[in-house]
């Protein structure tokens, strides 16, 4: 979270709400971070000197100080995989919700029932049966 919210102020400074809506953006609605997660760890940033923050139409916004910057430079690779799975959840978003929580059971039960299955005869197997499946729901 922490250096997630730095990566993001790196591209200029922004409330909270904002922070929050753009994580849920980058990660296709799969992650929905809370404001009870969110202003503390933007209260532990501005207490360590990694951001500062100035009231704006009422609302706090936070900017990068020159060691919050550093800290985002210094760790590219951990910003890079923060965003790469974030960007792998992205299509999710949309395909879960209430017209679709009805299917985690079914979902569940085949899952099982495929690991089953490759124990009996194998992965190959049971690759080909679920590539067919999923081939066949992308076509509905």
């Amino acid at each position: 979270m922490r250096l997630a919210i730095l990566s993001m102020l790196i591209e200029g400074p922004k409330h909270g709400y904002q922070l929050m809506k753009e994580m849920e953006h980058r990660s296709g609605g799969m992650y929905r971070a809370s404001a009870g997660s969110t202003y503390p760890t933007l209260q532990q940033l501005e207490a360590s000197g990694m951001v500062e923050a100035e009231m704006q139409s009422g609302r706090r916004v936070y900017r990068l100080t020159k060691s919050g910057r550093k800290e985002v430079t210094d760790d590219r690779i951990g910003v890079k995989r923060i965003w790469d799975r974030a960007a792998a959840c992205e299509d999710w978003g949309d395909a879960i919700g209430p017209d679709t929580v009805g299917l985690w059971g079914p979902i569940g039960l085949l899952v099982k029932e495929s690991m089953k299955a490759a124990v009996r005869v194998g992965n190959d197997r049971v690759r080909e049966i679920l590539d067919r499946a999923r081939l066949e729901m992308e076509n509905l």
